[in-house]
């Protein structure tokens, strides 16, 4: 038995670019970098090494996601590997690794780089809604009469229902 599942979280490197099939399928690629820590062997200091990871979402789900994602958005993805090879008119070999998304985590807000509220896109059968991130703890108000007053913090207003990509 075998196992095709991938995770992983990061930036991406560049803005998602959407194109179609002569037959009318949706395709959507980026990259996520992604960073490993290794020890440097000279220095013994860890180091950051980048490693860019490129990703494809097929179908219906292309279009709308292309408009939630930009450069520097920090995702969180979830998927399975797909191995490609080719050749080129020049007779070279080509072949690439990359991740065939199945789900979408918004780890940064709308039209900001950077962390904040969170919200995901879940793709496959179920085609699951953005999720707001958890309203903020009420305030309270100064007391009357010996009881407290709760006021509830208004959700987040970084997804709105015209937001929801389908």
């Amino acid at each position: 038995m075998s196992i095709n599942r991938v995770n992983i979280s990061g930036n991406l490197t560049r803005d998602p670019e959407l194109r179609m099939t002569g037959s009318g399928t949706q395709i959507l690629s980026f990259g996520v970098a992604v960073n490993d820590r290794r020890r440097n062997p000279q220095s013994g200091e860890w180091e950051d090494y980048p490693n860019f990871v490129d990703c494809v979402v097929f179908g219906a789900r292309a279009e709308p996601l292309s408009r939630f994602l930009s450069k520097g958005s920090k995702v969180a993805v979830e998927g399975k590997l797909r191995y490609s090879s080719w050749e080129t008119k020049d007779g070279q070999k080509r072949s690439k690794l990359e991740v065939v998304v199945d789900e979408v985590e918004f780890l940064s807000p709308r039209n900001q780089q950077g962390g904040g509220a969170s919200a995901s896109y879940q793709g496959g059968p179920s085609y699951g809604a953005p999720v707001a991130a958890a309203p903020q703890p009420a305030a309270a108000m100064p007391q009357q009469g010996g009881y407290a007053n709760p006021v509830q913090t208004p959700p987040s207003t970084d997804v709105y229902d015209e937001d929801i990509p389908f």
